[in-house]
């Protein structure tokens, strides 16, 4: 008599029931990140949004004051908006890409753009934006009202 023995694993079989598979998330918006850049001072907020508010307002206040302690000549009053595009790097480093402003303030304030430089550079140490538990590169833009009198 012949006897013949087979050992296999019951995974080898299906039985009709279906295998279960982990769909990958494998689509990635790099047009936004998990956590903005943030400050020391916006440790503290957990939502998302508030965050990002801390941040913007944090910034917005620091090259403010800085462009305060600064006294402007100017022969006609002057109300525009000047374009600063920053890039904050991985590793937390703030970088001056490009100031946007009219030929009016290029004029009236040709001193303006080494001040706003001047003031990023004193911007404290700022962390990094974060996707998917990455620090990452992100641009901002921040726009300054420029209102001065004669």
């Amino acid at each position: 008599m012949l006897f013949i023995a087979v050992f296999a694993s019951c995974t080898n079989f299906s039985f009709g029931t279906k295998k279960q598979t982990q769909a990958l998330d494998t689509i990635v918006n790099f047009s936004s990140v998990d956590t903005s850049p943030s400050f020391k001072v916006c440790d503290s907020l957990i939502a998302k949004e508030e965050k990002s508010n801390c941040f913007r307002n944090t910034i917005h206040n620091k090259i403010g004051e800085e462009l305060l302690k600064h006294e402007f000549a100017v022969d006609k009053a002057v109300s525009e908006i000047v374009f600063v595009d920053l890039v904050i790097d991985s590793k937390g480093t703030i970088l001056l890409k490009d100031i946007e402003s009219s030929e009016a303030i290029k004029n009236s304030l040709p001193q303006l753009d080494s001040i706003i430089l001047l003031s990023v550079n004193k911007i404290p140490k700022i962390y990094p934006a974060i996707k998917r538990g990455i620090p990452v590169t992100t641009k901002y833009r921040l726009p300054i009202l420029i209102e001065l009198k004669e």
